[in-house]
């Protein structure tokens, strides 16, 4: 909502800057306070308070506060900016955006590359499992410990008992 000064105390910003007396009917006075001079004359300078009058008179009452409020913020970034003005903080933010995006498309891709790779490895680690207990089991049951194929055609690896673990002449390929 718009703020009102007391017009018998204290002037507007704007008429204080125009060094003009302000009356009850002015048109700035609700929506540049005599608390903030800066804000009207960043808008004097860049607009001229002539064009701001005649802009605050043509439209709706309840868009002027709106309509003052753009126009300080872009006489703010055109003093900080005066080639760009608010155009050129948009387009940093705008850039901004697009560079936070990349990160997260990249980040999002190597977090779906870690969780690929947890799968892969979690079925291989589970298939490497099964094939070993079934090799185990049919070289159990069929063949005994001995080792081989057995009859599906699964390599079944040999076992030394535990009495040649630690014969060196029991297994020559113990030594590599």
């Amino acid at each position: 909502m718009a703020s009102s000064s007391s017009y018998s105390n204290s002037p507007c910003a704007a008429c204080k800057f125009l060094r003009r007396k302000c009356l009850p009917g002015c048109i700035f006075a609700p929506y540049f306070p005599p608390e903030e001079p800066q804000k009207f004359a960043n808008v004097h300078k860049i607009f001229g308070a002539s064009n701001v009058s005649k802009l605050l008179n043509e439209i709706q009452p309840h868009q002027r506060e709106d309509a003052v409020n753009s126009l300080a913020y872009e006489a703010e970034a055109r003093m900080k900016d005066p080639v760009y003005g608010c155009v050129g903080a948009i387009s940093v933010l705008q850039r901004q955006v697009i560079r936070l995006q990349k990160e997260l498309d990249a980040t999002n891709a190597d977090l779906m590359r870690y969780a690929n790779c947890e799968v892969n490895n979690s079925h291989a680690y589970n298939n490497q499992m099964v094939n070993q207990q079934r090799n185990l089991n049919y070289g159990r049951s069929r063949m005994g410990p001995v080792g081989g194929i057995d009859q599906t055609g699964y390599c079944v690896p040999s076992y030394n008992s535990p009495s040649t673990w630690n014969n060196p002449e029991a297994d020559d390929d113990s030594r590599m």
